[in-house]
């Protein structure tokens, strides 16, 4: 059967709402519900952007599925967010995982068990397209890495059209191969390969160049994985940065998006994204960067409104 929109459109009909198509679903910024978070309404009308990643669902200890592992899918501040966007014309990308928490992929004990968990998630809010953030032990365990992928063929399978995202870490040479060979060698093709190229260790490197090495490095990757040509593996590909100062010191300035965004334009990738929307502002007082502010000189949501510039993928 195919996909059913099941979210009610504003007023309660059954059709999706106006201008929430793919179209700038490749330009999702994260959005996560601590640090300040900005009206994403508002956010829309100033800068043009029309999907957002949401982060984060996570395990509330067992395999259940839960707004950083504690908000419940229905009925709280997430559903009302994401009615808002859908009622402003725009969508979201739910995002699992990221680097700390109980992660599905661990909590879930069988491949059925987590794709399950990720169905409800699905299915709660009639999603079009889904993130997952796999890091930290999610990553470094080969079973749940195994158990990842072989969850995603059960969605992939029961949910045909749904767009679903990988996003990684990554040295500056390109990412770890092991779950893109796992993935590839399991025959679960990903609409979207994206690597997070920050966190590399100390300041002054220059972050839009590295970025473009590593993206170059996943593009390896992925040919030999997959046996993509160049231009395939680009359009399976995504950039996930991270704007302002680093967890490492860096800095990724607004020069380092640009250059960023002529390489995603080049080579038509699947995603241009970043974490995160919530930072994209500068700190009170030119304060060091937090989870709501960059940490460098800038105006209210200049790093979105660079993505937002990319509307291909």
């Amino acid at each position: 059967s195919n996909q059913k929109w099941t979210a009610p459109a504003p007023g309660g009909g059954g059709t999706p709402p106006p201008g929430g198509g793919p179209a700038g679903r490749a330009a999702a910024p994260y959005l996560y519900q601590w640090g300040s978070p900005p009206s994403a309404t508002s956010i829309m009308s100033t800068t043009g952007i029309r999907w957002f990643t949401l982060a984060f669902i996570l395990s509330n200890g067992s395999c259940n599925p839960a707004w950083d592992g504690a908000r419940a899918l229905t009925g709280g501040s997430d559903q009302s967010l994401i009615n808002s966007i859908r009622g402003a014309g725009g969508d979201v990308i739910v995002s699992f995982g990221g680097w700390s928490g109980n992660k599905l992929g661990e909590s879930c004990t069988s491949a059925s068990a987590l794709a399950a968990a990720y169905q409800r998630v699905i299915s709660a809010y009639g999603l079009r397209a889904i993130d997952l953030d796999i890091e930290a032990t999610e990553y470094s365990n080969t079973t749940v890495q195994q158990r990842i992928v072989d969850a995603l063929k059960i969605v992939r399978a029961n949910n045909p059209g749904l767009v679903i995202y990988i996003t990684i870490g990554t040295e500056k040479t390109g990412p770890d191969r092991g779950l893109i060979n796992r993935a590839a060698a399991g025959g679960l093709a990903i609409d979207g390969w994206t690597i997070m190229p920050f966190n590399f260790g100390g300041a002054g490197q220059n972050m839009g160049s590295l970025t473009l090495q590593a993206s170059e490095g996943l593009k390896s990757a992925l040919r030999s994985a997959y046996g993509y040509s160049d231009a395939d593996a680009y359009r399976r590909m995504g950039i996930s940065s991270m704007n302002g100062i680093t967890d490492n010191s860096e800095t990724v300035t607004q020069a380092d998006f640009n250059t960023m965004l002529g390489y995603v334009q080049q080579h038509q990738l699947a995603r241009f994204t970043y974490w995160a929307l919530n930072r994209d502002r500068p700190c009170a007082g030119g304060g060091d960067a937090t989870s709501s502010c960059s940490g460098i000189s800038q105006q209210n949501w200049d790093f979105t409104r660079i993505i937002a510039q990319y509307q291909g993928g």
